[in-house]
């Protein structure tokens, strides 16, 4: 018996006497700057500040009726129904009816405005986070995992919704009726209302003993949920490659140890919140039984301290007086849990931004000329120093430039530091003899274009998905990008053509089809330069060579980077850059490099491209 009462169902109790002796004072556990979340949340209600504050005037205005109430009912029974004295009693029933409909106008009101303002202050919330990740640089995204951030934008946000929507008005309500109610209380009895008090210790210890296990508890559950959406996520972005490595049993293993912490932080949270509304009801039974049977004894009395009105009245009041202790207790986990969400969220709104201090070059129509002088760069999670090392190289516009070389040999990071989204460590990066850092992100993006090994698709018409290069394109350049891509004949048997609808994951065409709509993408955008994982690498002979034609194309007058898988094209290169462990070690055509039977001759002989 004694093990199940410490043990329900099977639950270990996850919190340690560590835990439960100093909540919130372990740094990380808790939001722990309450005062910087409401100055955010404060700010996003800005343009509604009128609104609200005609809300809170209306809840002052329907708690002063929730006290009204009852205190007209008793003086009617003290003046009217034990004298039996009944005239004026219509009129003050008349005006008793006016308080409870104003009352029940008060509180419509107060609710439908809320719920205006909490629905755009929560708009606002999410487009202002949704904004901010945008201008993130790829470093913040490469260190956080994608489902937490999903869990950022919808349960935390979600989170802080509902208590604007109800806890707001529920704790501001609950102390204003609160402080009347004890008013009124010690106008009518102080020795009732010491009575009705003695109840305020009780309920302090027990609130205590609760909290000190749900702030933590709730806080851990926040994580669990963002852990486990990160890991599904994963998961399901990465499917096929969970399947090729028959990894299905480790895959369930993990997410059953996610999903098993989140149960049981889950658990203990609610189970715990969950004595506080029985906690409560208690002390609220025992506070009436209190009142009725001490107040009705010294009514009895006769000396006019008490009056049945005034018992009446406390009866209510009484009631009235736990009701708001127990809305606050109620609702203290909910915004305990909505603030460490907001909180969640304002921190990632603080993150600093992809600043971009350039601005000279801000409308530079760009010929393709690249230049890399003595480049150094590391990630920062390198630890053994530099990504690439002392790099230089010279590209002229027009030209092809291929790289090549082992995995980790620094190909990618080329792309990447062209493209900006990583700033070089040491050495410069010039662009038609440009400092790289002096181009805005802007211009040198929207002159840049991507075809990666594995094409992204979003969930959009094909239409769309090409026009994603160029948002103004026209679809006459849509279809003729197409047909340079070699796509048109493909997408033309599709369903809908032209406007059907592809999933995120493009299930419904090939990988080399994908290939052809990523090309056409490209071709839309007219860029200068052309970053190319080639795309060849993992796709049947017929389909490589649509591709290399459309590839042709795209790369023609345009200075093209190829990471180069195959030997074709390394061929068509004006010049072959080989990279070893971050090293630009070789460089010139092929035939070059294949008189000279350095590394590049080596890798040929070995069958490595």
């Amino acid at each position: 018996m004694l093990r199940a009462i410490r043990k329900p169902f099977g639950y270990e109790p996850i919190l340690t006497k560590e835990d439960i002796k100093g909540p919130g004072r372990k740094k990380g556990e808790r939001a722990s700057n309450w005062k910087f979340v409401l100055h955010q949340i404060w700010k996003l209600v800005d343009e509604q500040r009128a609104l609200l504050l005609t809300v809170l005037a209306l809840v002052f205005v329907s708690s002063a009726l929730t006290l009204l109430g009852p205190f007209m009912v008793g003086k009617i029974i003290d003046i009217h129904i034990v004298t039996s004295q009944f005239d004026g009693l219509g009129s003050k029933i008349g005006i008793l009816i006016a308080v409870y409909v104003g009352l029940s106008a008060s509180m419509y009101f107060q609710n439908y405005w809320m719920v205006g303002i909490a629905q755009q202050t929560v708009y606002r919330l999410r487009t202002n986070l949704f904004s901010h990740l945008q201008k993130l640089p790829v470093t913040f995204f490469d260190k956080r995992q994608h489902g937490e951030l999903m869990s950022r934008m919808t349960n935390d946000i979600e989170n802080v919704s509902q208590t604007l929507n109800t806890s707001f008005i529920q704790v501001f309500s609950s102390i204003l009726t609160l402080t009347g109610t004890v008013a009124l209380m010690l106008y009518l009895s102080p020795l009732l209302t010491l009575l009705t008090m003695m109840i305020i210790p009780i309920m302090f210890i027990a609130l205590r003993w609760i909290t000190r296990r749900t702030g933590k508890l709730f806080k851990e559950q926040q994580q669990a949920v963002g852990s486990l959406n990160g890991m599904i996520e994963e998961t399901i972005s990465g499917q096929r490659i969970v399947k090729a490595f028959s990894q299905e049993e480790h895959v369930m293993e993990e997410f059953t140890e996610k999903s098993d912490r989140l149960r049981r932080t889950g658990f203990w949270a609610l189970t715990y919140s969950g004595f506080i509304p029985k906690v409560m009801n208690m002390l609220n039974n025992a506070s009436f039984a209190v009142v009725a049977g001490i107040g009705g004894l010294l009514a009895l009395k006769g000396d006019g301290l008490v009056t049945i009105g005034t018992i009446v009245i406390f009866s209510e009041l009484a009631r009235q007086f736990t009701r708001p202790l127990n809305d606050l207790a109620n609702q203290f986990n909910t915004v305990l849990s909505a603030l460490a969400g907001a909180e969640r969220v304002f921190n990632i709104m603080n993150e600093p931004i992809e600043k971009d201090q350039a601005t000279k070059h801000k409308d530079a129509v760009l010929r393709g000329d690249v230049e890399f002088r003595n480049v150094s760069f590391g990630y920062a999670v390198d630890t053994d120093g530099y990504t690439i090392k002392d790099v230089s190289f010279h590209v002229k516009a027009g030209e092809t430039a291929a790289m090549v070389g082992a995995t980790g040999a620094g190909k990618t990071t080329i792309m990447q530091l062209l493209a900006r989204f990583y700033e070089v460590d040491k050495g410069e990066i010039y662009i038609d003899g440009i400092p790289i850092s002096e181009l805005p992100r802007q211009t040198l993006r929207s002159q840049t274009a991507f075809v990666l090994q594995d094409p992204f698709l979003f969930e959009a018409t094909v239409f769309e998905n090409i026009r994603y290069g160029k948002l103004d394109a026209t679809d006459e350049e849509i279809i003729e990008a197409a047909k340079k891509a070699n796509a048109h004949s493909f997408i033309i048997r599709l369903e809908d053509g032209y406007d059907t609808v592809l999933t995120a994951d493009g299930g419904e065409i090939s990988q080399g089809q994908k290939q052809l709509l990523s090309i056409a993408r490209a071709l839309v955008a007219d860029p200068a330069i052309l970053l190319l994982d080639e795309a060849t690498s993992s796709i049947d002979t017929v389909t490589e060579l649509e591709i290399q034609e459309a590839l042709d194309r795209l790369m023609k007058g345009r200075t093209s980077f190829v990471i180069a898988h195959r030997l074709n094209t390394v061929r068509k290169a004006d010049t072959v850059y080989v990279m070893e462990q971050g090293k630009l070690i070789e460089s010139g055509n092929q035939k070059e490099l294949i008189e000279r039977q350095g590394v590049y001759y080596n890798m040929l002989l070995d069958s490595k491209i």
